[in-house]
C-alpha cells in the first residue's frame, strides 16, 4: 500500500523581491533622486555648520577652500555671542513665538470649528475670503500693514511685529479640515446625551484634531522665528531686534565680513527649529495626513 506523499511546502521567502520595488533600475533612479534631494535641501545647513568651524586661516569660499574643517574650532560661537546681545535676541524672538503660537491656536481652532459646521447664513462669504486672502503676497500688502502699524503707534514694538500675523488663512482650513473628519453621527449622538456646543468642542473636536493642532503649532513657530522681512520694516532699535534680525548686522563691516560669524549665526538661528522638529516629526506628519482628508 502506497501512501501519498504531500509537497513539503516551499520555505518562506524572508527576502523581498526585486519586483516587489520595482524593477532594479527603477530602485537606483529613485535612490538618486531621493539623494539628489537631500543634498538640495540639507547640503547648504552641513556646510554652514562645517565653515562656522574653520579657524582662522582656514578659507570659507574660494579655490583653495575645503568642505571639512582641518583644525575646528568654536571661535566662532563664541565671537557672535560676545560681539551681539544674542541672549536679548532670541528672548524678543520667544516673545512674538509665544504670541503668534497662541493667538493662531486660538483663533484658527475656533474660526476652524465654526466653518466645519454645516451651512449657516454668511459662512459662504467667509469661506470666499479666506480663498482670496491667500492669493495676495505679503508684499502686495506690506505699505498698507505699516501705515496702520504706524497710525497705532506699534513702530519698534514686538506688538507690532506679531499683530498682522495673529492669525493666518491657511490655518484655519487646516483646522477645518480636521474637524470635518469627526463622523457627523458621533457628534449627533452626543447631541442626544445633552452635550452642548462647547462640551462637543471640547470633549469630541479638540481631541480629533491633536495632529492638525501640532501642524499648526509648528508652522506658526517656523513662520514666526524665521520672519525677517516683517521685522526689519517695523523694529528700529537694537533692544526690540529679533534673532534673525539682529545676527544679520554680523555682514556689516564693523564685523570684519568674517564668514565664519555669518555661518555661525545662521546655524544659532536653525537650532531651534531643528530641535522642535525633531522631537515633533511623528506627530507632525500624522498631522498633515489627517488634515489633508478633506478640504
Amino acid at each position: 500500500m502506497t501512501t501519498a506523499v504531500t509537497p513539503t511546502p516551499k520555505r518562506r521567502r524572508l527576502m523581498p523581491r526585486w519586483r516587489d520595488y520595482g524593477r532594479p533600475r527603477e530602485l537606483v533612479v529613485r535612490y538618486l533622486l531621493l539623494l539628489f534631494v537631500l543634498g538640495i535641501t540639507v547640503g547648504p545647513l552641513v556646510w554652514q555648520l562645517l565653515s562656522s568651524l574653520k579657524g582662522a586661516g582656514e578659507d570659507v569660499f574660494g579655490a583653495g577652500a575645503s568642505l571639512i574643517p582641518r583644525h575646528p574650532t568654536l571661535n566662532a560661537y563664541k565671537q557672535v555671542f560676545d560681539q551681539v546681545p544674542v541672549w536679548t535676541y532670541i528672548r524678543n524672538s520667544l516673545i512674538i513665538v509665544v504670541l503668534s503660537v497662541g493667538s493662531q491656536l486660538l483663533f484658527s481652532t475656533l474660526a476652524g470649528y465654526m466653518l466645519s459646521k454645516p451651512a449657516w447664513k454668511g459662512s459662504k462669504l467667509v469661506w470666499i475670503l479666506l480663498m482670496a486672502s491667500m492669493m495676495f503676497p505679503f508684499e502686495s500688502i506690506m505699505v498698507s500693514l505699516f501705515l496702520s502699524i504706524r497710525d497705532l503707534g506699534l513702530v519698534d514694538n514686538l506688538v507690532g511685529v506679531w499683530l498682522p500675523g495673529f492669525v493666518g488663512a491657511i490655518n484655519v482650513l487646516i483646522m477645518r479640515a480636521a474637524f470635518l473628519a469627526v463622523p457627523r453621527e458621533i457628534e449627533d449622538a452626543a447631541m442626544l446625551d445633552g452635550a452642548g456646543e462647547w462640551k462637543r468642542f471640547r470633549y469630541l473636536y479638540l481631541p480629533s484634531a491633536y495632529g492638525a493642532i501640532l501642524v499648526v503649532t509648528i508652522n506658526t513657530f517656523i513662520s514666526a522665528w524665521d520672519d525677517f522681512l516683517w521685522p526689519l520694516i517695523v523694529l528700529r532699535t537694537e533692544d526690540h531686534f529679533t534673532l534673525t534680525l539682529g545676527l544679520s548686522r554680523l555682514q556689516s563691516s564693523s564685523f570684519g565680513y568674517d564668514q565664519r560669524l555669518v555661518m555661525a549665526g545662521s546655524v544659532i538661528s536653525v537650532i531651534p527649529v531643528l530641535v522642535l522638529f525633531v522631537i515633533t516629526q511623528r506627530w507632525f506628519y500624522k498631522g498633515v495626513s489627517s488634515g489633508a482628508v478633506k478640504l
